[in-house]
């Protein structure tokens, strides 16, 4: 058996592990990422990609924890895209520099006047109708139309840049050949990876595996914390319309009616993905329900619109978080720290700096500071994950 010791080890390789890798190597630590399947090939990579400023968590009129959290979080990555952030995305491609929000009626006066007040500003801004995006231009429109300070990035773009400058530090690992050894106190001892006979030693783990970090808490013999999975029945129709859409649609309930976001498929297609409450309220649905209703709603919306050569197809997923009474939505990123690991959760794709920011804060507060330089000679037949396939891709 082969030791190789470093000073952290990553296990999950989504855009929050990406990230924290990136930003413990550029604060002179030692790191390596196991991932036991593709880069990003659980929640990242079925994200819609829109880096939240937390306006749809004000849809009743109030600025909530979350929405305060989030507020700057667009910015903070809009400095990154453009060179002067913490790091370079340059590389990553932006599908669209804003996303919308807009209502099939006249909003109310008490929601007009909270969108143009001084608590948003900067996050939401009126458009005028000549500046609207094409699906908006129609004469059927009649509605109410703003323009959010949020980002949609194609997201395997993002895993793309994320992961380029460290790939001789990201490796794959199989779940049935990965063992945790832990001392009586519960301490992590290694990380074995059995099939190479490789014993990988760390000052401390961190666990950002999503979904997958259940199993690693169990492995681990963690109660504490727990995770909490708020399911999704989300929807995609991929179509020949050059109609590149953006856009949360509002209506009177708290919650966006349906979230449409627009992703390159292909040869002169489009891929249409829908999410919002019409994901939340449809786990109960069969994916013929569930497409049925996403087409009836489109309708109801957008009744000018046509998609040619328009194909459906639904799929299930999980958004992993820390529990949460009642099951509700973590309002911030979460990291705790469990004897000598870490265990975190960035709760959404745009806060995953804020959950770096946490990580890199707690190392310093347990002083831990850079001491090993891992042998990767003896980690050079580790296999390397590939990046996984968008959903618009694997079901059509």
């Amino acid at each position: 058996m082969q030791t190789v010791q470093t000073d952290l080890i990553i296990l999950g390789g989504g855009i929050a592990g990406l990230w924290l890798l990136n930003r413990v190597r550029q604060a002179g630590y030692d790191a390596l990422l196991l991932e036991c399947d593709n880069l990003g090939g659980g929640q990242s990579i079925r994200s819609q990609g829109i880096i939240h400023g937390g306006t749809k968590y004000a849809l009743n009129g109030v600025l909530t924890q979350a929405s305060n959290t989030i507020a700057n979080m667009p910015q903070r990555w809009r400095d990154c895209l453009n060179g002067s952030g913490e790091l370079d995305l340059t590389a990553t491609k932006v599908l669209s520099d804003a996303h919308y929000m807009w209502s099939k009626g006249s909003l109310g006066s008490k929601m007009t006047t909270f969108f143009a007040s001084k608590a948003l500003k900067g996050r939401v801004d009126s458009i005028a109708e000549q500046d609207r995006p094409r699906v908006f231009k129609n004469k059927g429109f009649r509605g109410s139309l703003y323009k959010l300070n949020e980002l949609v990035l194609d997201t395997p773009s993002l895993i793309h840049t994320l992961a380029k400058p460290h790939q001789d530090r990201i490796f794959l690992n199989s779940k049935d050949n990965t063992r945790i050894n832990t001392d009586n106190q519960g301490q992590i001892q290694s990380i074995e990876l059995t099939d190479r006979k490789i014993s990988i030693q760390a000052q401390r783990y961190i666990l950002t595996a999503g979904e997958g970090t259940q199993a690693l808490l169990d492995r681990w013999k963690i109660n504490e914390p727990q995770m909490q999975r708020r399911p999704l029945h989300m929807v995609v129709v991929r179509h020949g319309a050059d109609l590149p859409t953006f856009a949360h649609c509002i209506s009177t309930g708290s919650k966006p009616v349906v979230t449409i976001t627009t992703h390159p498929a292909g040869e002169n297609e489009q891929a249409w993905y829908l999410g919002g409450d019409l994901a939340e309220t449809g786990v109960n649905r069969s994916p013929e329900q569930q497409i049925a209703e996403a087409k009836k709603t489109l309708q109801q919306l957008l009744p000018w619109i046509e998609l040619p050569n328009a194909r459906w197809a639904s799929f299930r997923i999980e958004r992993a978080e820390p529990k949460q009474s009642s099951l509700t939505r973590p309002d911030s990123a979460f990291a705790q720290a469990v004897h000598n690991g870490i265990i975190a959760w960035p709760t959404k794709l745009a806060l995953s700096p804020d959950l770096a920011d946490q990580i890199l804060q707690q190392l310093k507060q347990q002083a831990v500071v850079p001491k090993y330089i891992a042998d990767l000679q003896r980690l050079t037949d580790l296999p390397h994950p590939d990046i996984a396939q968008p959903v618009w891709e694997s079901l059509f």
